[in-house]
């Protein structure tokens, strides 16, 4: 038989996305040892290695990077000939929003899966706040929506509960290799409507942490780059770290809960469209 194995291409791509074999395994549903299985065939089928393993995780070689990326291709046109077969190919505009903190190293590669998998749903995609999500979901300005939620106590009181996509924890994050920051904290920050930065306020005053605001950033990507450029530190999602950014663990800074990313829940009487494409971004992006 010539060809490759579709289940092994996609725990291939569910590998080299989550970095590891083991963060891999709850992604396609198998054990640790069924997916190294999976990975040691598919090397077999392929004839030379396609993953280097080391202590903090794996990454492909140049074979898994080629491979990788006709893995892609080939798994978007399998779903795009089921769902047409099976009478729910996806058409239509879909407005989309989503939270600047989700995942931002990796958003705009999940976007394009999507668009490769469904090239016939054409999507309007903004990136706001998560309360500006919500309440121009309320209003029906927005098809679906991804916020986040600070899971401290009473945070998410009154707050749409859809999906759950993802956990993370929250960091302090500083200048890869920075040492203790000095008196008062020099906070990073975005402008004052953003509810991280309220929460991060709210909890150095709680803890009588001195601290002044040295920068506010418009974006998290400009966030990133204040932090890597050593001016000061920020409180961020963990996905958020990059080469440059590093945890900081300062004597004196408070703990910090962790943060969920949730699809806004389906509305009374939704579009059949709608509700099938949230199911598609929830399986995407999770």
């Amino acid at each position: 038989m010539s060809g490759f194995d579709l289940d092994q291409l996609r725990t291939l791509v569910a590998v080299l996305e989550a970095g590891s074999l083991t963060a891999a395994a709850p992604k396609v549903f198998l054990s640790q040892s069924s997916v190294s299985e999976q990975m040691r065939k598919l090397e077999e089928r392929a004839g030379q290695p396609l993953l280097i393993r080391g202590k903090a995780g794996v990454i492909a070689t140049p074979a898994g990077e080629r491979l990788l990326s006709h893995a892609r291709a080939i798994l978007a046109l399998s779903d795009e000939a089921f769902r047409d077969l099976r009478g729910v190919a996806l058409r239509g505009e879909l407005r989309l929003c989503i939270t600047d903190y989700f995942r931002p190293g990796d958003v705009a590669r999940l976007l394009r899966r999507l668009n490769e998998q469904y090239p016939q749903v054409r999507m309007h995609v903004t990136i706001m706040k998560s309360g500006t999500i919500e309440a121009a979901y309320e209003r029906g300005e927005v098809d679906v929506g991804i916020s986040m939620v600070i899971q401290e106590r009473g945070a998410s009181k009154g707050r749409p509960q859809g999906a759950l996509l993802r956990r993370e924890s929250l960091l302090w994050m500083a200048a890869e290799g920075a040492s203790a920051p000095p008196e008062p904290l020099p906070l990073l920050a975005l402008p004052e409507t953003c509810a991280l930065r309220q929460y991060a306020e709210r909890l150095l005053a709680r803890r009588a942490v001195p601290y002044a605001v040295a920068h506010v950033a418009s974006g998290v990507a400009g966030l990133q780059l204040a932090i890597a450029a050593g001016l000061g530190v920020a409180c961020l999602n963990e996905s958020a770290l990059t080469p440059g950014i590093g945890r900081l663990q300062a004597p004196g800074l408070p703990s910090l809960p962790d943060v969920e990313f949730r699809l806004l829940p389906p509305r009374p009487g939704e579009d059949r469209f709608i509700g099938q494409a949230r199911e598609a971004i929830e399986r995407a992006l999770r």
